[in-house]
């Protein structure tokens, strides 16, 4: 006789073959050992909120019960967030520094979005600066501060930062990561250090002029006056990084910590965080781990979805693609607090639409009995659960704000009106991901194709589309492929389309700046 668990035994275990099981187990120790990694560089700091900053969302990170000690701002770059600026808020407070990172406004879980005019050195960037202003002086005025302070910025963040230092006079040391200013003089910002990542070929030529500004002689690696006296210039390349990748590199952190040493006369030791290859080994493990458990759940009982014509898929996954951007682009909406993301959000609505009724006009779409509606939103519950609540928890810890404030809210479910019916589309398109891979190509090809479209035909409004396109083309490998896994497990590519909708507009409306012009 066969109990009730060796039955559930047989229909679960019986589909992990050998391979899965291997990665199954590499996947969980990947995490585990990821994990591990990363809690030992938050171990032994003390990580609690700044006071007195508003509305602005600060923390600072040090060594627990340590004198006081000088302080340093960290701020993030353009659509980051305090998590992402860890590696080096963790280096800074092991070094004896109080780090203090906080959320520009519209950014993580700061609640007032960004405001003023983006284009001009007198709008947006004046009210951060005056946002800047405010978290130093709350800073200043803690038990743990000893009344010195510099500050690090990337990107952005180092645009901001490098201004703020220009007419800050207690800024006594500037750390500029990937940065771009035209504001830098030969004297101003004082004890300035360069960073730019050895594959940011378009920003090194910033750091070689400012760096010539001081001493037309000197060259990357070499250091032009003393920063002990206020007159330090130096740039560097910290290399075999990009844009991103530069945020956690070990060369550009202890690059950092010894011109701020230089600066306040100090000398710290020890390694500097390394973060950046365990984040990726934890974020790989969490998305290899979705091969195996797409196959624990029971054998599909629902057919396998029949492919496309040729001809018929060519026309559904092109022709959105030009028709799209053509129709929107007259199309100008205001309701959300969050730059393009209307647009973003009838974008993704418009191509899902067109998509699926070319679909259902072949016969292609039909609906499902009630039972198997049922199943469809199981498995898409699931599949966004996966995403939301295990990749989505990683992310927060580690890399950047992924849980929203109330005010995103309707921001997440305006974007799945858009994305779900194009992920949905998309699903039924690639067959649930048991058509051929020229297809999987041709398709999310031709919706990124799409985007630059639209952002050529409305090139100042639409700018920041641009910036959201490599940030797709990434779900896109990454979750594309793990969709195709539970589609061709399930036979239900509805399902996975559908979950993984709902998980891109989460992704979308928690990552993407809050802007509200005027």
């Amino acid at each position: 006789m066969t109990t009730h668990a060796e039955v559930t035994h047989h229909r679960f275990a019986w589909r992990l073959t050998p391979a899965r099981w291997a990665v199954a187990i590499l996947s969980v120790l990947a995490i585990a050992l990821s994990v591990w990694q990363l809690e030992a560089e938050r171990a032994g700091i003390l990580i609690e909120p700044v006071p007195g900053t508003g509305t602005t969302p600060a923390t600072v990170y040090r060594l627990p019960d340590a004198p006081p000690a000088p302080v340093v701002i960290v701020s993030h770059g353009f659509a980051g967030s305090r998590p992402l600026m860890q590696a080096t808020s963790l280096t800074l407070a092991r070094a004896g520094y109080a780090a203090v990172a906080f959320d520009y406004e519209g950014h993580g879980r700061n609640p007032v979005p960004m405001s003023g005019d983006l284009d001009s050195p007198e709008g947006t960037a004046i009210l951060l600066m005056a946002e800047t202003e405010r978290v130093i002086d709350a800073a200043l005025a803690q038990p743990w501060a000893d009344g010195r302070v510099a500050i690090m910025g990337h990107s952005m963040g180092s645009y901001i930062a490098i201004r703020q230092a220009r007419v800050d006079d207690r800024l006594a040391a500037t750390v500029g990561v990937s940065m771009s200013n035209d504001s830098i003089t030969a004297t101003e910002p004082p004890n300035l250090l360069m960073v730019q990542g050895e594959w940011e070929g378009r920003l090194i030529p910033d750091a070689r002029a400012a760096l010539d500004l001081a001493d037309p002689g000197a060259g990357f690696g070499e250091t032009v006056g003393n920063p002990a006296e206020g007159t330090g210039r130096r740039a560097v390349l910290a290399p075999d990084v990009e844009h991103v990748g530069v945020i956690w590199s070990p060369f550009m952190l202890r690059e950092m910590r010894e011109w701020l040493d230089a600066t306040f006369g100090r000398q710290s030791e020890g390694p500097v965080a390394r973060m950046g290859g365990w984040i990726a080994l934890l974020l790989a493990g969490i998305v290899a781990l979705g091969w195996p458990l797409a196959r624990l759940r029971d054998r599909a009982e629902a057919p396998r979805p029949e492919p496309l014509p040729r001809r018929r898929f060519l026309i559904v996954a092109l022709a959105p693609a030009v028709v799209v951007p053509l129709a929107l682009s007259p199309v100008e909406t205001h309701l959300f607090p969050v730059l393009v993301a209307e647009y973003l959000a009838l974008h993704f609505a418009a191509y899902g639409a067109l998509a699926l009724a070319l679909l259902w006009w072949w016969g292609e779409v039909r609906w499902p009995g009630r039972d198997e509606v049922g199943r469809i939103l199981v498995l898409a519950g699931l599949v966004a659960f996966y995403g939301i609540c295990v990749f989505g928890l990683a992310m927060d810890r580690y890399v950047t704000s992924f849980y929203p404030i109330p005010i995103r809210l309707s921001i997440i479910a305006a974007m799945a009106l858009g994305t779900v019916p194009y992920m949905l589309s998309d699903a039924l398109m690639v067959e649930g991901g048991r058509a051929p891979l020229w297809r999987s190509l041709v398709a999310r090809g031709a919706f990124l194709v799409s985007l630059g479209l639209a952002t050529a035909l409305d090139f100042e409004r639409l700018f920041f589309l641009l910036v959201i396109l490599p940030v797709v083309l990434l779900f896109f490998l990454l979750f594309g492929m793990m969709g195709g896994w539970v589609g061709r497990a399930s036979s239900r590519p509805a399902g996975a389309g559908i979950g993984l909708g709902l998980f891109l507009a989460w992704a979308l409306g928690v990552t993407f700046p809050m802007f509200q012009a005027g």
